[in-house]
């Protein structure tokens, strides 16, 4: 039997429509250096507040499962569409014109997963929100999201630097390279030495305190998974170093 595509989608998109209509699904991590630093697990409330009326809840639900299923195997994972699509509520058809093929080119479309020759790669971090996207969600939730991001602002240099290392050496870790090499690879980017030391200590330390809360309670949200990263007035705590000249 010969699958008509909707006359709407381009050549391309078409393409991807037939992948999402195939009994398996193979899944990888889409790495972003810049986004795995500063985004959101799809599972946070950051996401579900912000992101889940823009993206629509199927997007997010599929986006929210995908990054568990990469917890486990980041390298990738092949999955059964139909139980797929079935276990989100939307496996009552199938085709191109069918709930989970408009989902999955909707993650596409919204550049939160990209085909590549034999899987598509899905990001396990979501950005910030953009401007365009900000502007589609009620007037309420547009001044929350502004006041909760100028009050997760880090108020001084010292800070921004600590907090920004930090993120870096996370990000090292979730790569996997070890203590020393983080620490290695900071200095590296004109870090002070005695900072690169201690963010990668603090790195090591939250990287095994998320596992063990993903593993836990894989659906918990910013708050509990970010700890004093989601708090950065909380360094001021810390022991202060001196920055390189």
């Amino acid at each position: 039997m010969t699958t008509t595509y909707d006359q709407t989608y381009s050549d391309g998109e078409s393409a991807g429509v037939a992948r999402a209509c195939e009994p398996t699904l193979r899944i990888e991590t889409l790495l972003d250096p810049v986004i795995d630093q500063i985004g959101h697990d799809p599972r946070s409330s950051y996401v579900e507040t912000y992101w889940l009326p823009v993206l629509g809840p199927s997007t997010t639900w599929l986006l929210r499962r995908f990054a568990t299923y990469l917890d486990d195997v980041p390298a990738g994972v092949e999955l059964d569409s139909e139980e797929l699509a079935r276990g989100l509520g939307i496996g009552e058809r199938t085709g191109p014109n069918a709930p989970f093929a408009r989902t999955v080119k909707r993650c596409v479309d919204f550049q939160m997963a990209e085909w590549r020759d034999h899987s598509l790669a899905v990001r396990r971090h979501l950005p910030p929100l953009a401007r365009r996207h900000l502007r589609r969600l009620p007037e309420s939730l547009q001044l929350r999201h502004t006041a909760e991001v100028e009050s997760a602002r880090p108020s001084n240099l010292t800070d921004r630097l600590r907090l920004h290392g930090r993120r870096l050496a996370l990000s090292l870790l979730d790569y996997g390279e070890d203590r020393a090499a983080v620490e290695q690879q900071l200095t590296r980017w004109a870090f002070h030495q005695a900072l690169a030391a201690e963010c990668a200590a603090w790195a090591v330390l939250e990287h095994a305190r998320r596992r063990a809360s993903q593993a836990a309670h894989p659906a918990r949200g910013d708050a509990a998974l970010l700890g004093p990263l989601a708090h950065p007035q909380a360094a001021q705590t810390q022991p202060q170093v001196q920055l390189r000249a």
